[in-house]
């Protein structure tokens, strides 16, 4: 993540992206929808949340700063930025980036990410099918993969992370430390990684702290380094460990 981000230069970002988007579909204190199958060159609010029909195509970009952003199945869209809220894609749509800074990120079955994922607090979630080019990561919030593909790398700092039911990560898989200005259980508690069944990791697990490291005796891993050995991995059958 090259140190991820900052939360402060994640927001800084992302507000100076809001304030220069041109104002199509623009709102200040009201919910944008853009109908199923209409067409649209973007839409950006401030205090409202965005939703966007099945099969609609925005060829543009969709942000806000307080509140969700709902894409539905089969729609296309450029990217989905938001500072505080979620950001939901149905199945079977194709999307670029996604950003939030506080809310929780959730991919549906068969949809494609042609970019990355981030998020600074909050949970990840990509369903059966669903690939990502480029890499994800976030600072705090679990990611989970259940049958999905992300072709970059997969980063955290104290996020549990789970790759399940065959999922394939292309690059590393990076925990990194603390910054000085964790504190109290999220920089003392140790992440659980756990690699399940059928999974595998292209790359390596890098480990820039302690965690509980699992893995499945059918999964694949290309190495464990940094504080941790593959030695240091507790193997497990069946599901869960």
């Amino acid at each position: 993540m090259a140190k991820f981000v900052t939360k402060t230069a994640f927001t800084i970002g992302l507000l100076i992206m809001l304030m220069s988007v041109p104002a199509l579909a623009a709102s200040i204190n009201k919910d944008i929808k853009i109908a199923d199958g209409e067409q649209s060159g973007g839409a950006t609010s401030v205090n409202g949340s965005i939703t966007v029909g099945d099969d609609a195509v925005v060829t543009g970009g969709l942000s806000t700063v307080n509140g969700k952003i709902i894409v539905a199945s089969g729609a296309s869209i450029e990217n989905a930025r938001t500072v505080n809220g979620g950001i939901k894609v149905a199945g079977n749509a194709t999307t670029e980036d996604l950003s939030t800074v506080n809310g929780k990120i959730m991919v549906g079955e068969g949809t494609k990410v042609d970019g990355h994922i981030g998020a600074v607090n909050g949970r990840i979630t990509l369903e059966k099918g669903s690939t990502v080019s480029r890499g994800l990561g976030n600072v705090n919030g679990r990611i989970e993969l259940n049958s999905a593909e992300v072709g970059g790398n997969l980063e955290t700092v104290s996020g549990d992370v789970e790759l399940a039911d065959g999922s394939v990560l292309m690059g590393n898989l990076v925990v990194e430390k603390p910054d000085n200005w964790s504190w109290g259980k999220e920089k003392s508690r140790k992440p659980r990684i756990v690699i399940g069944p059928g999974s595998r990791v292209v790359g390596t697990i890098e480990l820039e702290r302690e965690v509980q490291l699992f893995i499945s005796e059918t999964a694949e891993v290309g190495g464990v380094s940094g504080v941790m050995s593959m030695d240091d991995a507790v193997r497990f059958s069946g599901d869960q460990p």
